[in-house]
């Protein structure tokens, strides 16, 4: 039993090894030198008939293993990093004013209340603890802002 179940996986082995192993094209040019690529050969062509064999392992690329970077010069690398500061503050600007057009735009249920005629008119009334959350954000909005002269050196 375990000859015949041997047997059988070795044979599905190959069945699928087969084709893997190699392949053929068939490169066709025509009388007016069209090339075109065909997986079986053509019965009447009129033209050239060229057999490809493909191996598909031998296609690979191999990559040289990065190596490390050359020293930089200090004015290189002191550039480098006052660009990645100015980005880095231009980043944090940008969530700030992001941040304050959110709360302003959004408020939240417990941040206004209504005021009027219960059944008539109503109108919104921001509580104290939410113009001080907008306040808190504009003054991050501030020294974001801050941030970003001194990395830009303004």
């Amino acid at each position: 039993m375990s000859t015949r179940i041997l047997f059988a996986v070795t044979a599905a082995a190959m069945a699928f090894a087969g084709p893997a192993a190699a392949q053929t094209l068939y490169k066709l040019i025509d009388k007016d030198g069209k090339v075109t690529y065909s997986e079986s050969p053509p019965k009447e062509f009129d033209g050239k008939v060229i057999r490809m064999d493909i191996d598909p392992k031998a296609n690979r690329a191999t990559l040289p293993k990065p190596s490390a970077s050359p020293a930089a010069t200090p004015s290189a690398t002191s550039a480098g990093a006052a660009g990645d500061r100015v980005q880095s503050a231009r980043d944090r600007l940008e969530a700030a004013k992001k941040a304050l057009q959110d709360a302003t735009d959004n408020p939240r249920e417990d941040e206004i209340q209504r005021v009027g005629n219960k059944g008539g008119f109503t109108r919104p009334v921001p509580t104290e603890e939410y113009q001080k959350r907008l306040e808190g954000l504009k003054e991050n909005v501030r020294k974001a802002e801050e941030d970003l002269r001194v990395a830009e050196g303004r």
